[in-house]
Formats: C-alpha cells, structure tokens, sequence
C-alpha cells in the first residue's frame, strides 16, 4: 500500500514498485505529529482486479450479444454493434485504475479522513465520536478474492462512508480501531 497526497495519480517522477497487499506496511493508528499531514492509506490492488474482471465479463456478455444477434438477424454487416461494447470496455479499463488510484484513507488523532474520485474529488471527515456502528461485509465475489469493505454508519446519514477492497485483516484491525477509538470519544462526551 502506498502513502501520500490522496490526489497523487502516480504520473509525476519515478514510479515506486508496489507491494502485494499481504506484505505491505500498515500504519499503526498512532497520531501524526501536529504539523504533519495524514498518512494516506492506498487501496489493495485486488480491488482493480475484481473491478475490471467484472466489467470484462459483463461487457463481453454485451459485445457477444451485440453482435450476435444484430448480425444472425439483419446481417453480417450488423456486427459492427459489436464495436460499441468493446470501445466501452478499454475505455472503462483504463478508467478503472484511475478510479482504482484515487481512493485512500487516513486515521488521524481525531477523525477518519477517506478521499476518492477523479473527475469529482471527495473527501470525507469521520469523527470518531459521531460513529455509532462499524461494519466489515464481504460478498462472494469479493471472499473469492480475499477481500471485505467497511461501512461507517454515523448519526446522520449523509455522512455514512465505505472503505472497499480491503484484505480482511486490515478490514478487521480498522473496524477494531474505529469502534475503540469511536467509544473512548463518545463516552467523553
């Protein structure tokens, strides 16, 4: 996992070899310095994984019946559909990693930060002490591959977050973390 600006795309100076999630350093949970800034939490790459295995499966499903069917009934011209769905997929290839990359999360002393998106940059400011339940949920597709999510449920719902694709433990250790840190404040309250 990689740490730094949540914005950093990765297009600017040399590129550093990535960990596989298993054997990456995690932060301990211990609080930055005053003047430092958080410490940002990459996503698992088996995220992106399980992401652009899906789209390939459901936009090859389409391309298939794209051109299938438009070309048995109306002709072989009528494939050319085909092309469509398939310019979707390396599109949304490409996408996936960009979207893939913009996500990251950092405990801080106080709060949960969690930035994502590309186009629209997001970031989410969880106090500890407004948390009321922390989950970790993993469905099949994502057990298969060794991943969970953990969902944030605060007091008012527009601040609810999730933190997806992460290996379990981490999933676990973080839910762990959130749920101690989210009764020591709430009980000071």
């Amino acid at each position: 996992m990689k740490t730094g600006n949540p914005h950093d795309t990765g297009t600017a100076g040399p590129r550093q070899p990535e960990q596989p999630a298993e054997a990456a350093a995690v932060t301990t949970g211990a609080p930055a310095a005053p003047g430092d800034g958080p410490q940002w939490i990459a996503l698992p790459s088996g995220l992106l994984k399980v992401r652009r295995l899906m789209l390939v499966v459901w936009l090859g499903l389409l391309t298939l019946a794209a051109g299938l069917v438009p070309g048995l009934l109306a002709g072989p011209g009528w494939a050319a559909f085909a092309l469509l769905p398939s310019a979707v997929t390396v599109w949304g290839w490409v996408m996936l990693e960009r979207n893939w990359r913009s996500w990251r999360y950092a405990e801080r002393s106080d709060d949960l930060l969690i930035s994502r998106g590309v186009l629209w940059r997001q970031e989410t400011v969880v106090p500890y002490g407004r948390m009321q339940l922390v989950e970790v949920t993993s469905g099949p597709v994502e057990r298969h591959f060794g991943l969970a999510s953990v969902q944030l449920h605060t007091a008012a719902a527009a601040t609810d977050a999730t933190i997806p694709g992460l290996v379990p433990a981490e999933a676990e250790r973080l839910r762990d973390r959130l749920t101690e840190l989210g009764e020591a404040r709430s009980a000071g309250l």
